[in-house]
């Protein structure tokens, strides 16, 4: 095990070295941290790119500093788990490569939260100004286009508003630009609101005002439910996260417990070493489904 340590300590220098001599200016940080950016803009989904692009303009990105600070938290706390679970210093660099590679898809999932935070944040200010405009207009067309030039609305729901608005004129009717904007916006608030449209417009009511009242105060409860759901997921997540790594240290303690020469015998049994990877590989899925939850699209159906 010493000949392996000292193999993987020179290897890092020599990389270290190799780098340093090839961008003496640029720095050693600096390159990796540029060429991980580069491959990561080059292969990540497009979509995602636009998520991402989001994320960096509400100030939520992690910066490059920050994702070199993951890096090294989830690989140094991933490769003490191999280590002190097996005593392989060959499965605690597995594990720690493991738990990096992790680290993309949960950009992913947090990139995606605030996303939809964002998108919510949007379909709530359209709904209600759309039925303050209506107030005023009485035609839920000019009432979108009363929305449009608030310039209260910012992409890419100011761009879906406007097609409703240009898909409402060629086609002499609402039906299309809701269908549209419902199936983009799959929201309670977006489908009931459009929904009492479709009745207000086609059934030509004489009095809306009461409807629409109600309407915007089922509006106002479901964002407050929204919101509170959001606070509940935060909570629950801190909680969670402490409650997943505790779970990574029983076996540490167990280890303390029987002594080192014990749990060295112990984990030389080829069964008991094919336990402790199903306990380090479960309590990662298990991991990694609470952030799934944490970070899943709020307020859609």
């Amino acid at each position: 095990m010493g000949t392996m340590l000292e193999l993987v300590i020179l290897l890092g220098i020599a990389i270290f070295v190799l780098i340093y001599r090839k961008n003496p200016q640029e720095g050693v940080y600096n390159y990796v941290a540029g060429n991980a950016t580069r491959i990561y803009d080059k292969y990540a989904p497009y979509s995602f790119k636009i998520v991402r692009e989001k994320a960096k303009e509400l100030g939520q990105e992690y910066t490059t500093k920050q994702y070199i600070t993951q890096v090294a938290l989830f690989g140094g706390f991933a490769a003490l788990v191999g280590y002190f679970y097996f005593y392989s210093l060959i499965w605690a660099i597995v594990y720690a490569i493991a738990a990096i590679s992790v680290i993309p898809y949960l950009a992913y999932l947090r990139c995606q939260r605030v996303y939809s935070e964002y998108i919510f944040e949007q379909i709530q200010t359209y709904t209600t100004n759309v039925i303050m405009e209506f107030n005023t207009t009485q035609s839920f067309v000019k009432s979108l286009e009363g929305v449009r030039d608030s310039g209260i609305l910012e992409e890419p729901v100011l761009s879906d508003v406007k097609k409703m608005i240009d898909m409402s004129y060629q086609n002499g009717t609402i039906d299309e630009s809701i269908e549209y904007f419902n199936a983009k916006y799959p929201y309670y608030m977006v489908k009931n609101m459009h929904q009492l449209f479709l009745q207000i417009t086609k059934e030509g009511a004489r009095d809306s005002g009461e409807a629409l009242e109600n309407m915007s105060m089922d509006i106002d409860a479901l964002v407050e439910g929204v919101y509170r759901d959001q606070m509940d997921r935060k909570n629950f997540h801190g909680r969670f996260i402490k409650f997943g790594l505790m779970l990574y240290m029983l076996v540490v303690v167990l280890r303390f417990m029987l002594g080192e020469e014990n749990y060295i015998e112990l984990i030389d049994i080829w069964y008991v070493q094919i336990i402790l990877h199903l306990v380090v590989i479960l309590n990662a899925f298990f991991l990694l489904s609470g952030e799934k939850y944490y970070n899943e699209d709020v307020g859609v159906e």
